[in-house]
């Protein structure tokens, strides 16, 4: 073998472990790429411990006024046959729902809304009368805008009154709900616009449009929050098969909004629901004079052009917008007479609201962002600190307080640092916002005292442990 071929073979030898090494190196580096690249699925999100504080207390004030009104709470698969849920949400609806590949024989479809969930609740356990809320995760195939607050998965909170009851009145404690709810969230103005189905059917109907033209009408209207009439008119005109003359006698009743008693009289002056309509025109008064009782009209507007896209409402709509805001609607709902007989022989009547807690959510967070206020993660009470003893276990009468602590119901954080100065200790409680220390040496477990400290307002005192609890609860107001 001449030298300049024992020089290359060398050279593949040494090569090896180089070339092995590299393959190696590379390996590690698409690892560390596949790691970086670690994301969550589009359109979810994580909530961190600050925004599920914020989370927690939006939902109380829900959950509380739910309650307050008497509803009881129920849960539901977040997954049902897909069959449930077709041909509920009208075409567009339809497009959205998430299906579920075939696992055990039945064709599945995660759950678009609480709403059609809670109609085949109630055939299924033959309620006739419920009152209930659900708080619960949706999942919709749409495109996400997260600073819009839209999601794919998201929680919606529902309240929902099933059952014969006098005309209009559940109608009116729901509104009267909603109003509280959102007045209690202090998210800024909020406007409650409502109308009436029956009256989007008789405008359609005066204006000779055909019904299997409806829903396509329906979805042009509802764009009069976001697009002027001429855009909306030119839409019916050049797309969807309205005449002129059909569209300027729909323009004399879609664009009219304003204070209930009002414009109620305004239409009754024009005549415009004389003969059409005037069921639901009557329904609308008797339903204000009762939301009026219960004073709830401050945040109301009648607004005949609200045209809610689900397609088993039959009665009242709503929608609850924030005032100069670019978030959409924040709760939507209405009457929906016939959902339940689609899974029963016995058509229970239900009236109900959605809240869109995601929307909400974003809103509280960025207030409190603005405000600089820092809310506390760590729902503790207090810590329990000791002080070195050659002695005594102070581990053991540290445990022996948390036990006390627990068993009372007191929320109390360990340090799982048993060897930490008592300075540590207390840094430690100060870095999780924690209010109260209990500390205690080899001088306070002989006297069967502690020394409790309010780190808040740098205060000490000298209780006797026996009456630890009753001090703790009486500061944390419980």
């Amino acid at each position: 073998m001449d030298q300049k071929a024992e020089q290359k073979q060398e050279e593949q030898v040494q090569s090896k472990p180089q070339q092995k090494q590299q393959q190696q190196q590379q390996g590690e580096q698409k690892q560390k790429e596949k790691q970086l690249s670690v994301k969550n699925p589009k359109g979810t999100r994580d909530f961190l411990p600050q925004q599920m504080v914020i989370r927690r207390q939006a939902f109380k004030i829900i959950t509380d006024v739910f309650e307050q009104h008497g509803a009881v709470e129920i849960d539901t698969p977040v997954f049902e046959l897909k069959e449930t849920l077709v041909g509920k949400y009208g075409e567009e609806g339809g497009k959205l729902i998430y299906d579920l590949q075939d696992q055990g024989g039945e064709i599945l479809s995660l759950r678009y809304d609480l709403t059609v969930p809670f109609a085949r609740y109630l055939a299924t356990h033959g309620y006739k009368k419920l009152k209930r809320y659900h708080i619960g995760k949706v999942y919709r195939r749409d495109n996400p805008s997260i600073q819009q607050g839209r999601f794919r998965e998201f929680f919606q909170c529902d309240f929902d009154i099933a059952g014969e009851n006098d005309p209009m009145v559940a109608d009116a404690e729901l509104i009267k709900i909603i109003d509280q709810i959102f007045s209690k969230l202090d998210l800024g103005p909020f406007q409650i616009k409502i109308s009436n189905r029956k009256l989007l059917d008789a405008m359609i109907s005066i204006a000779g449009i055909p019904k299997t033209q409806f829903k396509t009408v329906c979805s042009s209207i509802d764009k009069l929050d976001k697009q002027p009439w001429k855009e909306i008119r030119q839409e019916l005109v050049e797309k969807k098969g309205v005449t002129e003359e059909q569209a300027d006698i729909l323009s004399k009743m879609v664009q009219l909004r304003g204070e209930p008693f009002q414009l109620i009289q305004q239409l009754k002056d024009q005549k415009l629901f004389e003969q059409q309509g005037k069921e639901a025109l009557d329904e609308m008064e008797l339903f204000f004079n009762l939301l009026k009782y219960m004073n709830g009209l401050k945040n109301v507007i009648f607004d005949l052009s609200l045209a809610r896209g689900l397609d088993y409402y039959t009665g009242l709509i709503q929608e609850t917008v924030l005032l100069g805001g670019q978030l959409g609607s924040i709760s939507g709902g209405g009457r929906y007479d016939d959902l339940v007989g689609m899974f029963s022989k016995n058509s229970i009547p239900c009236v109900g609201a959605s809240i869109g807690i995601e929307r909400i959510f974003a809103i509280l967070e960025d207030k409190y962002k603005k405000s600089g206020v820092v809310l506390r993660e760590n729902q503790s009470d207090c810590v329990v600190a000791t002080i070195p003893s050659k002695n005594i276990d102070m581990t053991a009468e540290k445990f022996k307080i948390y036990d006390l602590l627990w068993s009372n119901g007191i929320k109390a954080d360990v340090c799982y640092k048993l060897n930490w100065n008592l300075g540590k200790q207390l840094t430690y409680a100060n870095d999780q916002q924690i209010p109260y220390a209990i500390v205690i040496g080899e001088d306070e477990v002989k006297q069967e005292i502690v020394k409790f400290k309010d780190l808040i307002e740098k205060k000490e005192e000298t209780i006797n442990l026996k009456d630890l609890v009753q001090v703790l609860k009486q500061k944390v107001g419980k």
